[in-house]
């Protein structure tokens, strides 16, 4: 999940600073990252997709993506983002341990 949230920061402004936390509070594991961007996060929609549904062509293969913040939306307590006061956006995860 860290990963993927971490992933998309850095797709989301390239070339330019993003932060991580993780903490625990309350009980569950914190996962934030920070970025500059004021855009939404947004989950496509699933899909069905099968091995001929993927492009594997080297130059290609990130475009078969999309599907993390759904991933991280099923396996989080509880997810969203944050709008920061000083710009930008906190896009975070909690995991109960």
């Amino acid at each position: 999940m860290a990963s993927e949230m971490i992933n998309n920061a850095i797709n989301e402004t390239p070339g330019k600073q993003i932060k991580y936390r993780l903490s625990r509070e309350g009980g569950e594991v914190l996962l934030a990252v920070w970025d500059s961007s004021h855009r939404v996060p947004t989950p496509r929609a699933p899909t069905a997709c099968t091995l001929d549904d993927l492009d594997l062509v080297p130059e290609r293969w990130d475009d078969n993506g999309g599907w993390g913040l759904g991933i991280i939306e099923t396996l989080a307590s509880s997810c969203g983002y944050t709008t920061d006061p000083s710009g930008g956006k906190w896009v975070w995860a909690c995991l109960k341990p």
